[in-house]
């Protein structure tokens, strides 16, 4: 049915959260007033050099020395039980969990002076995804959401899809916050590397289920006429174009077109990974390739406080390492790597020391966050750490400036402004910088 999910996922709090927004219940905000008008009209558009973005979300929070900052002179308690492999960077390694992105560094920029300033869940998935400290009484919109509402639809396609519910959301991440509920992601929480996937609503392939969708849409609509009543005129004609927008899509030809992981070859999918994180990938390749603006594809299993390494070698860094690199090497392919930005992270980054459980713990010091395209300065690496990994030691980018990078390379203006719930004007990024080893 037409709902927008917002998120399942657990970790080491042991907390399991499951949410639904439906749209019935939609509230948006008052983004048409006069006041938010003018401070558009004073923000202009940047010039963008990506036309869309793939966000890879590690929930939990990938280990920066086991992955793409090994410390292999740093005492053994340290280093872990990775070797290292040469990069096709002279002098720069990754540790050998990662042969397949190893031989592709000439398309990326791996920053290793990412500083996460945070090491909690929850609040991770709000800082990483929005470029601002969680706020209790303002949930600030995430990327997708912004750049939904920048762009909006085209091709008739969605703006903003999120695949898998590996999201934390109690302090509202992944979400579009203040800007309204018709910006937050449409959901897949289904594995699509499943024999009997399908998208809810896009699978409509009988006269009676036709029906019965148009007969939900028809009753929510009746649901709608209660708030127009009491609702501002801007607010319920923003709702009613966003309703008409998605049932439009849903019961069209091209997101059904573009949801079906069949019309790929068995090769192509066996090269991004028969698994979930690797089918995502190639599933957002499709959804970009046909019009939606930002993907966020969700991966969990990151919070490795025992068993790091087993956990990291056989499922996790595989899966990275195969889908990361099938992607970046299809959009080059394809032609669609220079205006396709694509950015891999997670909450933050894991103590150097190992914990007598073979495991790694939060680190809110050090991290690790990997781009690629999107008119990009890659072939590079962007800051260090210490010899044991603890701090960043030279050009720290700070979750802000990982935001500003994101929003500059879409072309989205970081001194725009919103209005909040409240009537309180909101800039879109005030703190952060974009990073300039990256942006030209």
């Amino acid at each position: 049915m037409l709902d927008l999910h917002t998120g399942s996922a657990s970790d080491c709090s042991g907390v399991s959260r499951r949410t639904f927004l439906r749209l019935g219940g939609l509230a948006a905000f008052g983004l048409g007033l006069p006041q938010y008008l003018q401070a558009r009209a004073e923000a202009p558009a940047a010039k963008a050099k990506a036309k869309r973005c793939i966000l890879m979300w590690m929930q939990g929070g990938p280990s920066h020395i086991d992955t793409f900052d090994p410390k292999p002179d740093a005492p053994a308690e340290i280093r872990g039980e990775f070797g290292t492999i040469p990069t096709t960077l002279p002098g720069v390694r990754f540790t050998d969990v990662v042969p397949m992105l190893a031989k592709q560094t000439d398309k990326l920029a791996v920053i290793r002076g990412h500083d996460p300033k945070n090491g909690s869940h929850g609040t991770a998935d709000h800082l990483m995804m929005s470029g601002h400290k969680f706020n209790a009484s303002l949930p600030f919109p995430c990327f997708g959401s912004v750049v939904a509402k920048e762009r909006g639809y085209v091709d008739g396609m969605l703006p903003f899809v999120q695949l898998g519910r590996s999201i934390d959301r109690r302090f509202n991440g992944g979400i579009a916050g203040f800007l309204g509920d018709q910006f937050n992601p449409f959901e897949v929480p289904d594995d699509p590397s499943s024999a009997t996937f399908k998208v809810r609503d896009l699978a409509v392939s009988t006269d009676a289920e036709r029906i019965r969708l148009d007969r939900r849409y028809a009753m929510l609509a009746d649901l709608e006429n209660y708030q127009k009543t009491v609702e501002a005129p801007g607010v319920v004609k923003a709702r009613d174009e966003f309703y008409e927008k998605a049932h439009g899509i849903i019961t069209g030809p091209a997101a059904k077109k573009a949801f079906d992981l069949g019309q790929e070859t068995e090769k192509t999918r066996e090269r991004y990974g028969k698994n979930s994180l690797g089918q995502g990938c190639l599933l957002a390749r499709r959804l970009v390739e046909a019009g939606v603006q930002f993907v966020t594809v969700t991966d969990g299993g990151w919070d490795t406080h025992t068993n790091n390494f087993k956990s990291l070698k056989d499922r996790l860094m595989p899966r990275v390492d195969r889908g990361l690199s099938a992607l970046v090497e299809d959009l080059d392919a394809r032609g669609l790597l220079d205006d396709t930005l694509v950015v891999w992270f997670g909450d933050f980054g894991r103590t150097p020391k190992v914990n007598p459980t073979a495991g790694r713990d939060h680190w809110a010091t050090a991290g690790v966050a990997v781009m690629a395209g999107g008119g990009l300065k890659v072939g590079q690496v962007v800051g260090r750490t210490n010899a044991l990994a603890e701090v960043v030691t030279d050009t720290p980018v700070s979750p802000q400036d990982i935001a500003a990078t994101i929003y500059t390379t879409l072309g989205v203006n970081l001194h725009t402004w919103y209005k909040a719930q409240d009537g309180r004007p909101i800039e879109l990024c005030p703190e952060g910088k974009p990073v300039k080893e990256l942006i030209g």
